[in-house]
């Protein structure tokens, strides 16, 4: 800590240069690096502080001062404190302080599928709310009877792909279903995939000769200029893999807004995320395995599961679990993303070590 205090004065004196702002993107950089650096200080600050008020609680609840409740209220300030310095120590490798893009794709069987796949739309977009972080949807294919076939969503703030690159795989829903007139237990599976949402700072060549771009009207509500004008935009990517050698088709579509020229620049937008996480975990591929996790969505490859009538969801993984179904499907994903960074900390340090 006393090195970060040292480097926060050092890198601070660089924003007080005179031509600072010349080179805005740069600066914007730079200042990024300065509030890095202040939240892990004032992390630690807090937990320092908790700590001290800890030793005095014990001590006046000793002498009697103070109650044994307001001790242990303040050994629980302590430790959440701690837990939450600890978590965010996890989210050192690279890519994990980005934002997020969250796709959300239905499996194969139909309504319930896509009413599994809408939500599990909901539970992330009321965790981003809770977080404190801002959820665009940027594009949303509706089922045909309820429920969703797909939604591509970007939910901005620090850490948010740290915080849910565990979530990527298949997640099974079992539950008593309500499209089933004779009331049967029914499976169903969606997938979850997550990707840093690169920003400015990070150069990603794309060559135009490997893309084409297709128009269409965007669906839904949004008034007469959403259904008859083609503000729509589908973008089709013909990725190399530098390894193989082997070509395969990247589709984007978004309709986030009703303007084209925004469209497509999200859509680049998206592309330049993909790409990047693609370079990224090919280059990580030892430490943190996505794309070879990926499975088919269905039997056998799930990594979560959510059983209504049992009261109980399950990361196969870290097999952490709870019975409050309810909160989970609420946003409150907090102890399954805690675990996952755990368990995959941990095998990060017997790496290391040997």
């Amino acid at each position: 800590m006393d090195g970060k205090i040292v480097r926060l004065e050092e890198e601070t004196l660089r924003t007080q240069d005179p031509g600072f702002w010349n080179d805005p993107k740069r600066a914007e950089a730079q200042m990024k690096v300065v509030k890095d650096l202040k939240k892990w200080i004032d992390l630690y600050g807090e937990v320092h502080n908790a700590a001290e008020e800890l030793n005095l609680a014990c001590e006046y609840a000793k002498e009697g001062v103070i109650t044994e409740p307001e001790l242990e209220a303040a050994y629980a300030q302590a430790v959440s404190l701690l837990e939450r310095l600890e978590f965010r120590n996890m989210l050192r490798e690279e890519g994990d302080q980005m934002s997020c893009v969250l796709k959300i794709n239905s499996g194969a069987g139909g309504t319930e599928s896509q009413d599994w796949a809408a939500m599990l739309m909901r539970m992330y977009m009321r965790w981003a709310e809770a977080s404190g972080y801002k959820l665009t949807v940027n594009h949303l294919l509706e089922g045909e009877e309820a429920g969703i076939k797909s939604v591509t969503m970007r939910i901005e703030g620090d850490y948010a792909y740290g915080y849910l690159k565990g979530e990527n795989g298949v997640h099974r829903l079992v539950r008593v279903s309500p499209f089933n007139a004779q009331g049967k237990r029914m499976t169903s599976f969606a997938s979850v995939f997550a990707a840093p949402l690169v920003d400015d700072s990070i150069e990603i060549e794309i060559n135009p000769a490997d893309y084409t771009w297709d128009t269409f009207r965007s669906g839904g509500a949004g008034g007469q200029n959403v259904n008859k004008v083609e503000t729509g935009v589908r973008l089709r990517y013909n990725y190399r893999d530098p390894d193989t050698g082997e070509t395969r088709e990247i589709l984007i579509e978004n309709t986030e807004s009703r303007s084209q020229t925004d469209n497509r620049e999200n859509a680049m937008r998206l592309l330049r995320s993909m790409l990047y996480d693609m370079e990224l975990q090919r280059r990580l591929a030892e430490k943190n395995k996505i794309e070879a996790g990926k499975k088919k969505i269905e039997w056998g490859s799930q990594i979560r599961s959510y059983v209504f009538d049992d009261r109980r969801v399950k990361d196969h993984r870290t097999n952490y679990q709870t019975s409050d179904v309810n909160s989970v499907m609420d946003g409150k994903i907090d102890g399954f993303i805690k675990a996952y960074l755990m368990e995959f900390a941990e095998k990060q340090g017997q790496q290391a070590s040997r």
